[in-house]
């Protein structure tokens, strides 16, 4: 009883501004503040927050949060509320009277944007291609392929001009060595390996091998039989060339194109090496046997052809040859196709020679045998270096 007379003894009271506190509904009233302060707030109840200085006042209108102040990074932040916005007539002016003329970038909505311009060029640096374990550059195909292609070229080049070195050579006789001595061995087998038509051709031609640089064409008519050297020499001629030994003789008869002109060039397979070839074609041009009229080849006269009375007695004009990077000795030896006896002969050396007047140099049958043997002996030639060059 002493409770609720204790109870009934306190009065009950709204709180201010006419509003109820929460005491009110549960039928409990609010303990006054200390001191008796009638005009102190009444106690909050457990509902109402813990930190009333961060509640919100729900009297005042929702706003956003202030802007942030203008920066370089936020050049275009809004001032804030309350706030006038700064005019361009406050802004500052420098002391040095330098103004600046730029004026800020405000955003603006797509439809107040003009028109786009056309896409500016960029130019971007070459990408690298090495790599990194290497420091090589990759093979990217096309940046690498002109140095493979530049690589390849010279390495074509080099071999070429050292092929080029070495054939010279021994096309000019100057070869010796391993080189020399396979051209030998090939050129002892060529005879019976060789068809005829590479050895004598058919038809030969000649720019500029008649007197006076006239042009030349010669036909071949006759081949004779592959033979030995018995009889086909006169005797002191035989005698001469018997220190290179005999293999085999090859033979083919030749005409002009006007058919007046007979020519035969033979093709001397010797048994000898280089020392002995390179001393007999000394012995030849040290003692001119070349050029002696008892030295003479024989020619092959061939029956039923335009050569039939092509014998010893129309021998007019001849040339020899001893070959010294290959054991051959060429030979040719001309006259006249109507079977004329010739009674000074002449070698083709002095019978081309300005102011001659023989009968041969008159009738250019020294050109006829220079120029048909030369061409013979270049296609005898390039027969053994191709021979030469074909893998084993």
């Amino acid at each position: 009883m002493s409770g609720q007379s204790g109870a009934a003894a306190r009065p009950f009271r709204l709180g201010s501004s006419g509003s109820q506190g929460t005491g009110g509904a549960s039928g409990e009233s609010t303990p006054p503040a200390s001191g008796g302060d009638r005009d102190a707030p009444a106690r909050r109840s457990p509902e109402s927050p813990r930190f009333p200085n961060l509640r919100l006042d729900r009297n005042a209108e929702s706003a956003a949060p202030p802007p942030p102040a203008a920066s370089a990074r936020f050049p275009d932040a809004p001032p804030a509320p309350g706030v006038p916005a700064p005019t361009p007539e406050a802004a500052p002016v420098p002391a040095d009277g330098i103004v600046e003329t730029t004026a800020r970038l405000r955003p603006q909505s797509e439809g107040d944007l003009p028109a786009a311009s056309a896409r500016p060029f960029v130019t971007f640096a070459q990408p690298d291609t090495r790599d990194v374990a290497t420091a090589h550059p990759r093979t990217f195909g096309a940046r690498i392929r002109p140095r493979t292609t530049v690589a390849a070229a010279c390495l074509v080049l080099g071999l070429g001009l050292i092929g080029g070195a070495a054939t010279g050579s021994w096309l000019t006789g100057g070869g010796s060595g391993d080189g020399a001595q396979g051209a030998y061995d090939v050129t002892g087998s060529l005879w019976h390996s060789v068809p005829v038509d590479q050895l004598f051709p058919p038809t030969v031609y000649g720019p500029g091998a008649g007197p006076g640089g006239a042009d030349r064409t010669w036909t071949r008519v006759a081949v004779a039989p592959d033979t030995g050297c018995k009889d086909a020499f006169d005797p002191l001629l035989s005698k001469a060339l018997a220190p290179a030994g005999c293999l085999r003789l090859l033979r083919a008869t030749y005409t002009d194109a006007t058919r007046s002109h007979v020519t035969t060039v033979g093709l001397l397979f010797t048994r000898a090496d280089a020392a002995a070839m390179t001393a007999l074609s000394s012995r030849f041009k040290k003692e001119g046997l070349d050029r002696r009229t008892d030295l003479m080849p024989r020619p092959y006269a061939a029956k039923d052809t335009v050569a039939a009375r092509f014998g010893d007695a129309q021998r007019a004009s001849w040339t020899i040859s001893v070959l010294t990077n290959v054991p051959v000795v060429v030979y040719g030896v001309s006259g006249f196709a109507d079977g004329r006896t010739v009674t000074e002969a002449q070698s083709a050396a002095d019978a081309m020679k300005t102011g001659a007047t023989t009968a041969p140099a008159q009738a250019g049958l020294g050109n006829e045998a220079v120029g048909l043997t030369d061409r013979i002996e270049a296609a005898l030639r390039k027969t053994v270096t191709s021979a030469t060059e074909k893998p084993s």
